[in-house]
């Protein structure tokens, strides 16, 4: 039963017709786009253990700890692949983002062997890793017994295994020849502009080019809307103001938020380049930002630009989809554009985030743990989402390649392509490693609402602020 339609998906996921032969084929079977669907990530099933003994660890438990994301929600749509692949059950606690970092920080800090993979920032590693609490994948990735001929760790983006690999050294460059894998990239977000095409025609204008334009455009759509305001960007007191629009702007202008002398760290943002960055950044937020502007986290940014309460977003490129679908207000009408805040520079420098995928190190079934972390970030699973979940932007070469998911992109997310493309060869994770990273950049975020709220003048405050994380550095042993 079902021999044709195995054999024709077979054939196609060997490579032996091409995607116009699959859907002639298709249609001539009468098969739905459903069960093409199922034929497919069967077929592709087939594939991924031919080559390799996905049944090695059949009848073993996993358990996994969660984020509530579209990322999560792709990967137990597909799971059902994984559990006939490996004959193992997996099973998974899942919390809102509000509470969740504070769920994996209790289950490692306590040495816990209730999860054995779980979720994470690259971020976030900089405290786990050298604490002990995570594994080194490299010693998976480089074991040809344990890891799938097919995986092609390379076809992962080059920005983003170097952003999630740390030698542990405070200062240390990512991605160095000494690093350890600290986790696995699974998507990924860069900092651009997402914009209102009817508040924007309106008006007149188009998405600024640079940090000038940008600040003109913004005062020009707050004054002639005569409601919605110009510019969003996150303001609350926390280090996730700092490292979407603000690093990606400030880095492309060269300016650093540390240097780095023989193994010591002193605070950078007090030059005269991060000042003039930071006089126009609060310049723009003044004169066109939210009047609330800081609470202002990722769900206020996004969610005034899916209900028309803003007319544009520097922020994450996969915060303006989200809103250019579902029940939003303005969905169908936002737009993407590709920004660099320096005039003379040749192309955007995003800062990213990356969620990954990280094994606890306190966990009794590594090996196992490393068959789901190797699938779950797979092509084919990469592709499942990204055909047919929301699962942006996908952290593998290949998949921005394939044609239904770039044809999917072009008609519903205008300029989607275009914004990725032009920024992906500079996105990377801009911040130095370092294990005060939390607390410093909280502490540039709290004298950034400061800074706008007119309590403390730019340059002196940059100044005072670079001492006092100077001072921290050095009781730290860091500087």
């Amino acid at each position: 039963m079902f021999e044709k339609e195995k054999g024709l998906f077979d054939a196609f996921v060997a490579k032996k017709m091409s995607r116009r032969e699959l859907i002639n084929g298709t249609a001539k079977l009468g098969l739905t786009a459903s069960a093409a669907g199922m034929f497919l990530t069967q077929a592709q099933t087939r594939a991924m253990a031919a080559d390799f003994d996905w049944m090695k660890y059949k009848g073993t438990k996993l358990k996994l700890l969660l984020n509530k994301h579209p990322y999560a929600d792709a990967m137990i749509a597909n799971i059902q692949t994984f559990k006939d692949m490996t004959g193992m059950d997996i099973s998974w606690d899942i919390f809102p983002e509000d509470v969740y970092f504070d769920k994996v920080t209790a289950a490692l800090s306590s040495g816990s062997t209730e999860y054995d993979a779980f979720m994470t920032g690259a971020y976030m590693t900089w405290t786990y890793g050298p604490a002990g609490w995570i594994t080194d994948l490299n010693e998976f990735i480089k074991d040809p017994a344990k890891t799938n001929p097919n995986y092609n760790w390379e076809d992962v983006l080059p920005g983003l295994r170097a952003s999630t690999s740390w030698n542990g050294v405070p200062g240390g460059e990512l991605g160095s020849a000494d690093a350890k894998q600290w986790c696995i990239p699974w998507g990924f977000e860069l900092n651009n502009i997402s914009y209102n095409k009817k508040m924007f025609d309106k008006v007149g204008v188009q998405p600024p080019k640079n940090i000038g334009e940008m600040i003109e455009v913004s005062a020009k759509l707050t004054k002639d809307l005569g409601g919605p305001y110009g510019i969003g960007v996150r303001g609350s007191r926390s280090w996730a103001t700092i490292h979407p629009g603000f690093l990606s702007g400030y880095a492309n202008f060269g300016e650093k938020d540390f240097n780095v002398t023989d193994g010591k760290l002193k605070a950078a943002m007090n030059s005269a380049g991060s000042k003039s960055f930071h006089k126009d950044w609060v310049k723009m937020i003044q004169e066109s930002g939210p009047k609330n502007w800081s609470t202002y986290t990722w769900y206020q940014v996004g969610t005034d630009l899916g209900a028309g309460a803003s007319a544009m977003i520097f922020d994450a490129d996969i915060l303006g989809y989200f809103m250019n679908g579902g029940d939003n207000k303005e969905a169908g009408n936002l737009g993407y554009a590709p920004f660099a805040a320096n005039p003379a520079a040749s192309a955007p420098t995003p800062n990213v985030w990356i969620w990954s995928l990280a094994m606890n190190n306190a966990g009794t079934q590594k090996d196992a743990t490393w068959y789901f972390l190797q699938w779950a970030t797979s092509v084919e699973h990469d592709l499942f989402g990204a055909r047919k979940m929301d699962f942006v932007n996908p952290v593998r070469a290949s998949v921005w390649k394939d044609e239904e998911f770039r044809a999917r992109i072009d008609k519903s997310y205008p300029g989607y392509l275009n914004q990725y493309e032009v920024s992906a060869p500079g996105a990377k994770i801009y911040f130095t490693a370092q294990p005060l990273f939390f607390d410093l950049t909280t502490l540039w975020a709290e004298n950034l609402q400061k800074m706008v709220a007119k309590e403390i003048a730019v340059d002196e405050g940059l100044d005072a602020m670079a001492a006092e994380m100077d001072k921290k550095l050095a009781e730290a042993g860091l500087g």
